[in-house]
């Protein structure tokens, strides 16, 4: 009787629905596919691999050019401690003085004056040493107080007839007068923009005041004459024009 139960209580357990395996899982539903998005990340990928390559050809089309550092004044040359080489966009309008050709460069003289910061094109320079038309040089030789402290090239300055007082005598002061006059007087302006092409020392440094001061001076042609020969008579000073570099 006994086994009969269970063997009847047996089989009504294996009645009973069977539970799924460990290994088997249940069907999930198919994802929802985004075309949208895919074509955006796509189109970052090209949107980037063309900027990419957009930088690598402006790099290549760089080119290495000379830059100025100090001042080179009307008529001076360039020397290698008044420039430096700038990474600039290569352009076939603008004639870029490049590196490769400083020693070239150094040859040439500035037509005008070039500021520091500027990276100066080729027409900026020539190969002619003369002045221009309707310009002449002019040396002086100056004393300590006839020249205003560290003037250097590329300073516009004015210069005076600037008369001695010596003569003891009155006829001694009636020649120098006499002589005074006909030169233009004493304490007259000779030059009133003149253009210091050169000064001895580096920058313009003074030397030393028992010695002269050689200044060469650009200015115009029919102002030459009276001043070199105020220069020969050492009746020559120089002031700085405001507003001089």
């Amino acid at each position: 009787m006994k086994i009969q139960e269970r063997t009847g209580a047996g089989a009504g357990r294996s009645a009973a629905p069977a539970q799924p395996s460990v290994g088997d899982r249940l069907p999930t539903p198919p994802r929802e596919r985004k075309p949208a998005l895919a074509a955006l990340a796509v189109l970052l990928i090209l949107v980037g691999a063309l900027g990419a390559t957009m930088l690598v050809l402006q790099a290549g089309d760089r080119i290495e050019v000379v830059k100025v550092t100090k001042e080179i004044p009307a008529g001076g040359s360039v020397t290698d401690d008044s420039v430096t080489s700038v990474m600039v966009a290569k352009d076939e309008s603008i004639h870029y003085v490049k590196w490769e050709f400083l020693d070239d460069l150094k040859e040439l003289k500035a037509l005008h004056t070039i500021p520091a910061g500027v990276v100066p094109v080729g027409e900026m320079f020539s190969e002619e040493t003369g002045v221009a038309e309707g310009k002449a040089t002019v040396g002086l030789s100056l004393k300590a107080g006839q020249y205003p402290t560290g003037l250097k090239a590329g300073d516009t300055v004015a210069a005076y007839r600037v008369g001695t007082t010596g003569g003891s005598s009155d006829s001694n002061s009636n020649d120098q007068d006499s002589s005074g006059s006909a030169a233009g007087g004493n304490d007259t302006l000779i030059v009133d923009q003149a253009t210091v092409t050169s000064v001895p020392g580096a920058g313009g440094e003074d030397i030393v005041a028992s010695s002269n001061l050689a200044v060469t001076l650009t200015v115009d042609a029919d102002k030459a004459a009276l001043l070199a020969q105020a220069a020969s008579n050492n009746e020559v000073a120089l002031v700085l024009v405001p507003g001089s570099n």
